[in-house]
């Protein structure tokens, strides 16, 4: 049978043989997130999953997508693309389990200027490690080689995640009731939000990128480039051991567009400043780029990647269990009557 190859695709910046090295050297790090229920290997026109629906009365579905944002400009910068891969898959997947559901499997989709079958298998690699992560395999995906539309050396990453929950298990934000304590669980940077202004505070270049900061211990490149953390297993377990009630990923829009969507209607989210670890990286963007405290808070994370909200009888349990599995976690607020929304204290 005669192979695919066409002269006059190459000719116009197309190489399909390129883009059969990249899955030839991707499938390795594929595997690594294979789980029970794949039924199919790269290759097909879908990926095939059957869940296990063993012991759920009403199996419901939740999916979630998203993409890296410009922290990829970093990325092109630094020459380092094994990273953002987790990225793309944490923004997914951190927001499906909010929802208190379990992601089951993740595709992504990869678009370059240009296909570099090497570059697009550690794309492809970090992608996989954080679907390891959050127990997800990871089971299709989509490289697009489109010369013109990007420049040789970039790309843009962004995927989506599918996850499923019990019915009567989906966190419900009416079922936040004042009194109710919020526990915040910490962030690994900046995560993968906020980096337009990033770039704009540190006019963003390589010699910026690998200058040394004492404050922050690496370089600014590599402090930035930490990638965003997944929550997804520690939230899990916390669901099975306590009475979550509602969770907010602190993603774009920080605490003041996030939090909210975690309360009920007539109840307020009151944190204490004082009790936000502040990373360093915070503190330096807003002395940098001469931020204003609110607007910080309106666009980062602030070294809180997750909020969940637990009857406060519970919290000391919960804290427990998050620290069992890894997390550092610690009370940041209350549920309060008022005008949904957050007032931050101190």
């Amino acid at each position: 049978m005669e192979k695919s190859y066409s002269e006059s695709y190459k000719a116009a910046g197309v190489d399909v043989t390129a883009g059969y090295k990249a899955v030839e050297l991707m499938k390795e790090h594929v595997a690594r997130t294979n789980t029970p229920g794949v039924l199919s290997g790269l290759g097909g026109f879908g990926g095939l999953f059957r869940p296990e629906l063993a012991g759920m009365k009403e199996p419901v579905l939740v999916s979630g997508t998203d993409g890296v944002g410009t922290k990829l400009k970093l990325a092109f910068l630094m020459d380092k693309h094994d990273t953002v891969g987790i990225d793309c898959v944490a923004m997914c997947v951190n927001d499906v389990v909010c929802c208190g559901a379990a992601p089951l499997f993740f595709l992504d989709y990869v678009a370059v200027g240009k296909n570099l079958p090497s570059r697009v298998a550690q794309i492809v690699a970090g992608v996989a490690e954080g679907c390891v992560q959050a127990g997800a395999a990871l089971i299709g995906g989509e490289t697009a080689e489109m010369p013109g539309f990007y420049p040789p050396d970039e790309y843009d990453l962004a995927g989506f995640a599918v996850g499923m929950v019990d019915r009567e298990k989906i966190l419900d934000p009416a079922r936040v009731e004042t009194g109710d304590v919020i526990i915040g669980l910490a962030s690994s940077g900046v995560h993968s939000n906020g980096f337009s202004l990033v770039r704009r505070v540190f006019d963003i270049g390589q010699k910026s990128l690998d200058r040394f900061q004492d404050e922050l211990g690496m370089t600014l490149g590599e402090c930035l480039l930490t990638p965003t953390k997944i929550y997804v297993k520690p939230i899990l377990e916390l669901c099975r051991q306590v009475t979550v009630k509602s969770i907010s990923h602190i993603t774009g829009g920080g605490f003041y567009e996030n939090i909210p969507r975690c309360l009920a209607p007539g109840k307020k989210a009151v944190i204490e400043k004082a009790a936000v670890p502040v990373l360093p990286i915070f503190r330096l963007i807003q002395r940098e780029g001469d931020i204003p405290e609110r607007d910080m808070f309106n666009t980062f994370n602030m070294g809180i990647g997750m909020c969940v909200v637990v009857p406060k009888d519970q919290a000391d349990k919960a804290l427990e269990v998050l620290a069992a599995a890894g997390e550092k976690a610690r009370i940041i607020g209350q549920i309060a009557d008022g005008d949904t929304g957050v007032e931050i204290r101190g």
